[in-house]
């Protein structure tokens, strides 16, 4: 099914792809910036990425040029794949356990995160199931067929554990939720419900790394050497940036010293806030603006509830992401480990955001607006 005519062209989201590429541009500068003093060189870091860049642009082109109906009707294959991944990880899967998690798989040279696909796959398909059982989405039965079916990949997602990732999940899952139509009620029991397990998940559920993160988000100022380490040196590097950065000024930079952990991934933010100070920190955020603009914009111009909620489950995706990536370096949200779209290093997170883009412009060049 590729229904690729040259007509499709005209629809084609230029400032869409212009703004992704421009996302990316500063994302290599910025790790080549926050690498350049790393002992294994930056070259190690700016290679996967370039590798996840050029297959992401591949994916692009082979995505417009496939019909997006496709993947409505193999919506559950991709379903099932997604949660063997996602089940393969729990069995195989390797991480560094001081940070809690064994998310990544390692087939013969190549090692990625099935986490990452997955959220791709489970936003396709989540999208069609919902759109199969719309007309009675409110029916208690219907409804919880649905969040069992988005459940399943959640619990997986968990028992990695990799509470971050199944939050993201989670989230997308909510807002396509209410985009659909689900009855206000719900939520509000949905939320009343979560207040009631918080207790039992705080004293059964997390782990001593989780509960620090949340003390570090309280009370920040108690931990500036211990599990506040990250978040205490990541406010310095954004302060000392000021208005225009150090970059230009050629300052001894407080990032490359060292002090800042996982510089090149989750606290990436904080290296371009040093490097590029307030206004360059801005810039970054006014490119996500215009990302996020203008896949509601698409949204809202789909021809059907499943390309909808496809772009609407893709929008809540990177949100989260760049909120609570912000908002971590800044100590506004508890540290996650989430990186940041497009900017932070990491190829299998590159390539899925990509993959994301590819499946938007394809909905995109075959759009005939909705209402919904």
């Amino acid at each position: 099914m590729l229904g690729f005519e040259k007509k499709l062209l005209k629809n084609f989201d230029f400032i869409l792809f212009l703004d992704v590429i421009l996302l990316n541009v500063c994302g290599f500068f910025v790790i080549y910036l926050a690498t350049l003093e790393s002992s294994s060189g930056y070259m190690t870091y700016l290679k996967p990425q370039g590798m996840a860049f050029l297959l992401g642009i591949a994916g692009i082109v082979f995505l417009c040029m496939l019909n997006y109906e496709l993947f409505r009707k193999l919506y559950m294959p991709i379903y099932v794949i997604c949660n063997i991944l996602l089940l393969a990880v729990i069995i195989f899967g390797v991480g560094d356990k001081t940070w809690g998690a064994r998310s990544w798989l390692i087939i013969g040279p190549v090692r990625f995160q099935p986490s990452e696909i997955a959220k791709v796959g489970i936003i396709i398909s989540l999208a069609e199931f919902i759109d199969r059982n719309k007309e009675n989405i409110n029916d208690f039965k219907v409804l919880f067929k649905v969040i069992a079916f988005a459940g399943l990949p959640i619990f997986l997602v968990l028992q990695q554990p990799d509470a971050g990732t199944a939050i993201v999940f989670i989230f997308y899952t909510i807002i396509m939720l209410f985009i659909v139509g689900v009855n206000f009620k719900y939520f509000i029991y949905s939320f009343i419900l979560g207040l009631i397990s918080l207790p039992l998940i705080w004293f059964f559920k997390l782990k001593p790394y989780q509960k620090d993160r949340v003390y570090v988000f309280l009370y920040p100022e108690l931990y500036p050497n211990g599990a506040g380490y990250q978040v205490y040196h990541s406010k310095i590097a954004l302060g000392s940036g000021q208005m225009f950065g150090r970059f230009i000024t050629n300052e001894a930079s407080f990032v490359k010293s060292g002090y800042l952990p996982a510089k090149q991934t989750d606290f990436i933010y904080s290296v371009a806030g040093e490097a590029f100070g307030f206004v360059g920190g801005c810039v970054i955020l006014l490119l996500f603006f215009i990302l996020i603009y203008r896949l509601i914009k698409n949204a809202r111009e789909a021809k059907d509830m499943f390309a909808s909620l496809t772009i609407i489950g893709i929008t809540s995706l990177f949100l989260f992401h760049i909120i609570e990536n912000i908002g971590m370096t800044m100590g506004l949200t508890p540290v996650t480990g989430i990186p940041l779209p497009f900017i932070s290093s990491g190829g299998t997170f590159l390539l899925s955001n990509m993959i994301c883009i590819g499946l938007v412009l394809s909905i995109t060049m075959r759009k005939k607006q909705i209402n919904f």
